[in-house]
């Protein structure tokens, strides 16, 4: 397996941007701030997928993002979910530090965990602290089981904690 360092991504606000983990400054179409989160939204030069949203859940320790496929790579999933460190270091800059799991949602079917192998490839190889990782293993237990309970639905989950995502 081929450990990486924790990607970290940027979020600008004010100048509409979006620093990717590689270093790539991207042109935002649109922010919105809400007290529990940040929305983006923008285009990708991905091969796989070619529009993206995507909210920060800062006390949830999740990144929700709906992927806008190309025809020929459309997945059986309706939200990825990261999980990490998400905060606003500044009044207009977020950041953004994953933690290596994911957590695919097929809404109204199940909730699957992934890269649990990748978590602890990297906490072994000291890029990823405990504290960092239990962390992680905590907010997607915790997101896990909430999106099960209701019906493998995370608006319904994030209903309870009054969250309300919206997409295009």
């Amino acid at each position: 397996m081929n450990v990486h360092r924790p990607k970290v991504e940027y979020f600008d606000v004010a100048s509409l941007t979006n620093t990717d983990p590689k270093g790539f400054v991207r042109p935002v179409e649109r922010y919105r701030v809400e007290p529990w989160g940040l929305y983006m939204a923008r285009t990708a030069d991905h091969p796989q997928f070619h529009y993206m949203e995507s909210w920060l859940l800062p006390e949830l320790g999740l990144r929700a993002t709906v992927f806008h496929y190309n025809p020929a790579h459309r997945r059986d999933q309706d939200y990825y979910l990261d999980l990490g460190e998400f905060t606003r270091i500044e009044p207009k800059k977020w950041r953004s530090v994953d933690h290596y799991l994911d957590i695919v949602v097929r809404s109204q079917r199940e909730t699957i965990l992934l890269d649990v192998d990748e978590l602890l490839a990297a906490h072994a190889a000291g890029l990823i602290g405990a504290a960092e990782a239990e962390a992680a293993i905590q907010h997607a237990t915790a997101a896990i089981d909430g999106i099960a309970k209701h019906g493998h639905s995370l608006d319904d989950w994030l209903a309870t904690y009054d969250i309300e995502l919206t997409w295009l």
